[in-house]
């Protein structure tokens, strides 16, 4: 019986993935995976331009099991830093199966001379962080939303460095490296952030003019900004 477009996305998805786990990703070819799903080469290209989108979309993977994550009652109740430690780790589990071929995809985008690789990689870091903020419910704007997500991208990056090389049982030492830096993060979001906020429209223009000099009050405090504020404040004094 003839797959549906989208079980036979994902079948060449899975089909690399296991030829990787026999050998290494570096070794996945095409052609294989055509041969051993019995298919023509012509019908993975309608599906993969080339062998680097398969890697994009096993990240999605992680993005849509994320994202299913967010859908329950139960998710919204959480407080949110609770909220971005159950995302960035439900994306994280995702891919723990096959934590080695996901280490090995990630060491083949960093080798010199693949800045045609590189580029898009980073557009897709920002892709999965903008998610994660989507999924949390976060709102903030102006220069309060690009210094969230600076700081969401540095921890984002930073767990997932850690957990790629992280042996322990349920990713344990992962989920305590993430907890730390977004409960450090929120400490420093309450230090930078103690008094009360009020919303203003003059303010949110102030803070277009005046960006490169100070953080507006009139934005909803977020527990991700406080790193990299402190940093800014450090820097200039």
């Amino acid at each position: 019986m003839k797959k549906s477009k989208l079980d036979l996305h994902e079948a060449i998805v899975d089909t690399a993935i296991a030829i990787a786990e026999r050998s290494n990703w570096e070794a996945v070819r095409l052609f294989d995976v055509a041969a051993e799903l019995d298919i023509a080469l012509d019908e993975i290209r309608i599906h993969f331009r080339e062998k680097e989108d398969l890697v994009d979309a096993w990240f999605d993977r992680a993005d849509s099991r994320m994202l299913k994550a967010a859908e329950t009652v139960e998710f919204m109740s959480l407080p949110p830093r609770e909220r971005l430690q159950l995302l960035i780790m439900t994306w994280l589990d995702a891919l723990t199966a096959h934590r080695k071929i996901t280490r090995q995809m990630i060491g083949a985008k960093l080798e010199p001379g693949h800045l045609h690789i590189q580029i898009p990689a980073i557009m897709r870091v920002s892709r999965t962080v903008q998610w994660i903020r989507e999924a949390a419910q976060r709102d903030a704007t102006f220069v309060r939303r690009a210094l969230e997500e600076t700081a969401l991208t540095t921890i984002y990056l930073a767990t997932f460095a850690y957990w790629m090389q992280d042996d322990s049982e349920n990713s344990q030492n992962t989920r305590d490296f993430l907890a730390h830096k977004l409960k450090y993060a929120e400490s420093l979001d309450h230090l930078v952030y103690s008094t009360p906020h009020q919303d203003t429209a003059a303010a949110g223009a102030a803070t277009e003019t005046h960006a490169t000099h100070e953080i507006p009050e009139s934005f909803e405090s977020s527990p991700l900004t406080g790193a990299v504020v402190h940093e800014r404040h450090a820097k200039s004094g």
